[in-house]
């Protein structure tokens, strides 16, 4: 009969556990001094080596030539343990004995000493499984066992156990296995099984297991029973999954509010057999990446993907509101908690739809981000009946519309830098013609009556740029902005800005009107402005007089 790899390749001594090397040196430790403790709690995740770890340690305290606390794995001892032949070593399944009478019947067993060990050992699975009257019945024994008895305690759910218990052993904490230990092993093992793995499908495994080696190596059997090559289309196939492009697509297809294009994705995952409980996970864990990559300037150590991946991610997420994210974790964990109530498909649907159009979503978290988008067009005099578009690539292409109906300004042909003078209170609009001149002579487009203002908003504009596109928002610090009419006129002397400004891709230049539909919920034509110099002239001599005093230098 075929040996599933998780049971072949199981580690038969403390070296071969992968990724718990903070657990199996201090009982290695343990054991080369002598120091054996009566009980030993392992917790944490499933997969991650706890039953293994278990079942090496009773092989170890018993072992007749134990080599720096490890199980040699030649004695009779230990050969014996390996063939299940000794009776010493006593698995209990919490699960399936839960009851006060089966640990009665255990406590009526650790009287009698070892048949052919030096030490019998209690492992019990899954403790947190027993009843409250058998960790009760459980208490006395496990404090003070006879000198022959060695308890092993294993739990995914620390939680449930009571602190009695818990005082009582000494714990030991597993943490889930790395992604880059879990690929490493996955590879080691198809080469010694004789077929090979793609690196890309190697890590999708690790990824998809949760830090679990035993889920990696019951995928990874399954992979190798589809293809003796095994590649990332397998993965996804064998998984049933759907994939972070297929995330991607779906993500776009929310952020532009295009209702029909995201039930037809969802219509073509579905009949391609993908688990929509399982797209609906991985949607959740698309979103959890796009706030990471977002809000974190360095997120390498958080998310675990390939570096093109990543950079895909990023590029993503400046499209993408971090309200818009946040919501959409909420709205699609809320649908992961239906679904398996209900219909599944249907569920999920609903939350796609209610993501496209927000304002089909009446939630509290949904009906706030709302309101504070409100908030920021009333306060900055927006008209309340325009509703800012939820996704930037609507935005784009109705900036990009706009611009083919109406002439281009200057900002957006030749962008020029004002000449520096001496500044004065009110900025004076250098004509769109005459950019980079010292005439400033009103033309068809610009017209005296036009009022200047301050733009109050402008220092949020430059907040929503710092989180999109951080270089702009770096040039715009210290800047100002003025409006007149529909176009916005900005104030900044950094050479950079200009750069971006006159280049040919309007990339920046939309970044900004973005900003703009995102914080007052309109847009503005762009354009420069050149401050009047003042008509006073100012005496070189004094103005040394006033910079001496200041420093506190006498004049005589």
């Amino acid at each position: 009969m075929y040996q599933a790899l998780y049971r072949k390749y199981r580690p038969h001594d403390f070296s071969g556990v992968v990724g718990q090397e903070h657990i199996t040196e201090i009982l290695k430790n343990e054991l080369k001094t002598g120091k054996i403790f009566h009980s030993y709690l392992f917790t944490g995740p499933r997969g991650t080596g706890k039953t293994s770890c278990a079942k090496i340690l009773a092989k170890a305290v018993n072992c007749l030539n134990s080599e720096q606390g490890d199980a040699c794995g030649e004695c009779d001892s230990c050969k014996a343990i390996e063939n299940g032949d000794v009776l010493d070593i006593v698995e209990i399944d919490a699960a399936s004995n839960t009851g006060v009478d089966n640990i009665r019947d255990l406590k009526e067993q650790v009287n009698y000493t070892p048949t052919s060990s030096k030490y019998r050992v209690y492992i019990i699975d899954e403790v947190h499984m027993l009843s409250i009257g058998a960790f009760n019945a459980l208490l006395k024994t496990l404090e003070e066992p006879p000198a022959h008895i060695i308890f092993i305690l294993a739990t995914t759910e620390v939680h449930k156990l009571p602190a009695t218990i818990l005082s009582r052993c000494q714990r030991f904490d597993f943490h889930r296995i790395s992604l880059e230990a879990i690929s490493g092993r996955i590879q080691y093992i198809a080469e010694k099984e004789g077929f090979t793995i793609d690196t890309s499908a190697a890590d999708m495994i690790a990824r998809l297991c949760d830090g679990g080696m035993r889920d990696a190596l019951s995928t990874l059997d399954l992979c190798a029973a589809r293809s003796r090559h095994i590649t990332g289309n397998d993965v996804l196939q064998v998984c049933s999954l759907a994939g972070s492009n297929y995330c991607a697509a779906l993500t776009n297809f929310i952020a532009e509010g295009n209702i029909a294009g995201a039930l037809a994705k969802i219509d073509e995952l579905h009949k391609n057999a993908v688990d929509l409980t399982r797209l609906c996970s991985e949607m959740i864990t698309h979103y959890r990446n796009l706030m990471i990559a977002k809000t974190v300037k360095d997120p390498t150590s958080l998310i675990v993907c390939t570096a093109e991946s990543l950079k895909e991610l990023q590029a993503q997420s400046k499209d993408i509101g971090i309200e818009s994210i946040l919501n959409a974790v909420r709205v699609l964990a809320d649908c992961l908690d239906r679904m398996s109530t209900s219909d599944r498909r249907t569920e999920f649907e609903m939350a796609i739809v209610t993501l496209c159009n927000p304002t089909l979503d009446n939630s509290p978290s949904a009906l706030l981000q709302r309101l504070e988008k409100l908030e920021r067009m009333m306060k900055y005099g927006a008209p309340i009946t325009v509703t800012a578009p939820y996704a930037a690539a609507a935005a784009t292409a109705s900036a990009t519309e706009k611009e083919a109906e109406e002439p281009k300004t200057a900002i957006e042909e030749t962008y020029e830098p004002p000449i520096p003078t001496v500044i004065s209170d009110k900025p004076e609009v250098v004509p769109m013609n005459d950019i980079g001149t010292n005439e400033s002579a009103p033309t068809a487009t610009e017209t005296k009556t036009d009022k200047i203002e301050k733009f109050d908003a402008w220092a949020d504009v430059i907040d929503e740029l710092q989180g999109t596109t951080p270089l702009l928002a770096v040039s715009l610090f210290g800047s100002k902005a003025y409006l007149k009419g529909d176009t916005l006129l900005i104030d900044c002397e950094d050479q950079q800005f200009f750069s971006f400004m006159r280049g040919s891709d309007p990339f920046y230049r939309n970044q900004i009107k973005l900003a703009l539909q995102t914080v007052v919920g309109r847009s503005y034509r762009l354009g420069p402005y050149k401050r009047q110099q003042q008509s006073e002239s100012t005496d070189p001599l004094n103005e040394i007089i006033n910079r001496l005093k200041t420093l506190e230098v006498p004049e005589n």
